[in-house]
């Protein structure tokens, strides 16, 4: 809901096999996005934990294109390439590079080039000239915060796989229709929420350059119902809104370190 100049969010889960129930909540206002994880032990019937979790999102977010990389992204995978220099920028690298051994070169570019010489120095990247560069990678990542395409299909190396995370507006935008067209597999996190949120979805849709049928939940691959790929020349798109889901088990990650390494504060 709207909230003076941003925004309110409310994003709720259970997972009956950790036995926690849980909520992801923040404002996303022009002074800073706080975030605040609750979790309910639900044998207990009591509250667990209040996170903050802002480097939790991050991780969690980063985690699922790491999923995704390893099992949507060519075998013989080298390159990484990332549009966008952000907070969440840096855990794609990170986390990609954990599920992709083979990754030996990272080329960023964003168009601030302070910020750009700033991220290649600390997650160890080269910076590009222009968005084509990183797009012409193994593994392309958007994560920026643009309304308009930032990545253009046509400058997509054969094999490639996109992973769109910046975006979750209908009306924005940060994969142009090349992309969707040349597309062989396209996964999202979750379709029922995709139909809602994702703008690189649901424009090419209501253009015919994509139908709803032609799109599958990562959860699919994950569970080998769907195969990730049929040949090293696909391209394959993974669309990453973020679920509730993802916030409750990495919460439930942090929960049992804290209590191993005895820190936090029981109220």
């Amino acid at each position: 809901m709207r909230a003076g100049d941003g925004v309110f969010a409310v994003m709720s889960a259970v997972d009956n096999e950790l036995g926690l129930a849980g909520l992801k909540s923040y404002t996303w206002l022009p002074g800073g996005t706080p975030f605040v994880v609750l979790l309910f032990d639900m044998e207990k019937a009591e509250l667990a934990a209040v996170i903050e979790a802002d480097k939790m999102g991050q991780l969690r977010t980063g985690a699922a294109s790491g999923v995704a990389a390893k099992l949507l992204a060519k075998p013989d995978a080298q390159t990484l390439g990332v549009i966008g220099c952000g907070w969440q920028a840096e855990s794609q690298v990170a986390c990609i590079r954990e599920a992709l051994p083979g990754i030996e070169q990272v080329v960023a570019y964003c168009r601030t080039e302070k910020s750009l010489r700033a991220f290649c120095k600390k997650v160890g990247a080269e910076p590009g000239e222009s968005h084509r560069d990183p797009a012409e990678q193994d593994v392309v990542v958007t994560v920026t915060t643009s309304k308009d395409p930032v990545l253009r299909g046509e400058w997509l190396q054969p094999g490639a796989l996109v992973c769109a995370v910046g975006a979750n507006e209908p009306r924005a935008r940060e994969l142009d229709n090349v992309v969707l067209d040349r597309a062989v597999l396209v996964c999202c996190d979750s379709i029922e929420q995709a139909r809602l949120e994702s703008g690189d979805l649901i424009e090419p849709v209501e253009r015919g350059v994509l139908d709803w049928l032609e799109v599958h939940e990562l959860q699919e691959v994950v569970a080998g119902e769907l195969p990730g790929r049929s040949s090293p020349d696909d391209i394959v798109v993974f669309k990453s809104n973020g679920l509730a889901a993802w916030d409750v088990a990495i919460g439930a990650v942090a929960l049992e370190l804290a209590g191993k390494k005895k820190v936090g504060r029981r109220i």
